[in-house]
């Protein structure tokens, strides 16, 4: 890990074929997490492309152990797709707490980990924050410009720096906002 990467983003995908990293810095960078300060270079926020789900799973304990070595200094986010094979992220996050569980990490060090799952892809998120409305039972349309991927990460940074509650929002989404918020209210502590 690189000395001033700050949080670590394991997400599904391969290099140069996802969205995900895209949307995942923009948003980040949008957000301005207070405890990253300065926010200097590229490398505070590293997304790594971990393929499938199965590999992203596997992935998981190390890179929670690499983190957890740097003290408060880095944090493991998690961001995955809810596939049909997957009703929520209650049922996900229960898959990545039995490799990790079997792995040696503890109940206190998996809840460090921040989830991100949007059902069936992330596309169907920047379809909601670009239209207002989307359909996580039908994969969101696929995008071809880095743009659109990265307007809709700083609008729905905008939407969680406002605080107000977010019409229509996609259960998928909102799941993961709570996630995030936790995160938020653990650094401010």
């Amino acid at each position: 890990m690189a000395s001033r990467t700050q949080i670590v983003c394991l997400h599904e995908g391969e290099k140069g074929r996802s969205i995900d990293p895209i949307f995942i810095r923009s948003l980040l960078k949008a957000l301005k997490p207070a405890w990253i300060r300065p926010w200097e270079g590229n490398n505070i926020v590293r997304p790594v492309d971990c393929g499938g789900r199965k590999t992203l799973i596997s992935r998981l304990p190390a890179e929670l152990l690499a983190c957890l070595e740097r003290g408060g200094h880095a944090t493991l986010m998690v961001w995955a797709d809810l596939d049909h094979d997957m009703e929520n992220g209650d049922h996900l996050k229960a898959e990545f707490w039995l490799v990790a569980k079997e792995a040696g990490i503890t109940e206190e060090q998996f809840r460090e980990v921040v989830f991100v799952f949007a059902k069936d892809r992330i596309e169907n998120w920047i379809e909601f924050l670009r239209t207002g409305k989307t359909d996580e039972s039908e994969e969101g349309p696929r995008l071809k410009h880095d743009r659109h991927v990265a307007d809709a990460a700083k609008a729905l940074a905008r939407m969680c720096l406002a605080g107000a509650p977010i019409p229509n929002v996609p259960p998928s989404l909102d799941w993961s906002c709570k996630n995030w918020r936790v995160l938020v209210a653990r650094m401010r502590s």
